[in-house]
């Protein structure tokens, strides 16, 4: 059998998995017993495999999550207001697929930034992109956008990205423009998309953390309305790690 042509030209068209579970396939003995569909069939899964997990490690990397976690690495000692059954509800990803937001709130160190990367985390696994932004660096990249001409690519990379996590909302105060430009970034998404914001200040805070009446009612009307709200309470987990 001629299987070491078959398996170079395998890889030729870049069909990676099939190619690992045709060697693997020519050097077992029982796989000699399978029927052809069986054998093709078993070649076929293994090149889907190889496929969407390489689809998986782009969109993790793409996706520049600050924390590495998963939720089922979430530490349930210290519940911190967790829900459960909230936790179980957005596990599902529905709430990516229908477009709805997720506002997670608490003093530094509860665990706000580890939570809404493990919920896009989950995103990525179900197929949906995702992309994480500090909220300082979020207004810096949009304040270089409106200089150089660019505000208009940035605004449809961030419109197309279907889970949005914004960190530490409230720690850096937009200008006007900004906040204009953060609106349409937010609109594009609408209907769209999923926006995760963490935040240290509680959501009825938001406004006032804004401080422009008009642009606050508008941006919060398409952040708050539809959201899932995790509160979570108590004292720095990162403190009681070092004591």
């Amino acid at each position: 059998m001629l299987t070491e042509p078959t398996r170079q030209k395998l890889y030729a068209l870049q069909l990676h998995g099939m190619a690992e579970a045709y060697e693997e396939q020519s050097q077992q003995s029982a796989s000699r017993e399978l029927s052809f569909d069986d054998r093709f069939a078993l070649l076929v899964e293994r090149q889907w495999l190889w496929k969407e997990n390489k689809a998986l490690t782009t969109r993790l990397v793409q996706a520049r999550f600050k924390a590495q976690g998963c939720l089922e690495d979430l530490d349930w000692k210290d519940s911190r207001g967790l829900k459960r059954p909230l936790l179980d509800q957005l596990s599902t990803c529905d709430w990516v697929k229908y477009h709805q937001n997720c506002l997670i709130t608490g003093s530094t160190g509860t665990g706000k930034t580890f939570i809404a990367c493990a919920l896009a985390h989950k995103a990525c696994r179900e197929g949906y992109r995702s992309l994480y932004y500090y909220a300082p660096k979020l207004f810096r990249d949009i304040a270089t956008a409106q200089a150089d001409g660019s505000l208009s690519a940035l605004i449809g990379k961030l419109a197309k990205v279907r889970v949005l996590i914004v960190d530490d909302w409230g720690l850096a105060q937009g200008t006007e423009a900004q906040y204009r430009d953060l609106l349409e970034i937010l609109d594009d998404r609408h209907g769209v998309g999923s926006t995760v914001i963490t935040s240290q200040f509680p959501v009825s805070r938001w406004h006032e953390l804004i401080g422009l009446p008009t642009l606050a009612d508008a941006i919060l009307d398409r952040l708050v309305h539809h959201a899932h709200r995790i509160e979570l309470k108590g004292d720095s987990l990162r403190r009681k790690k070092t004591t």
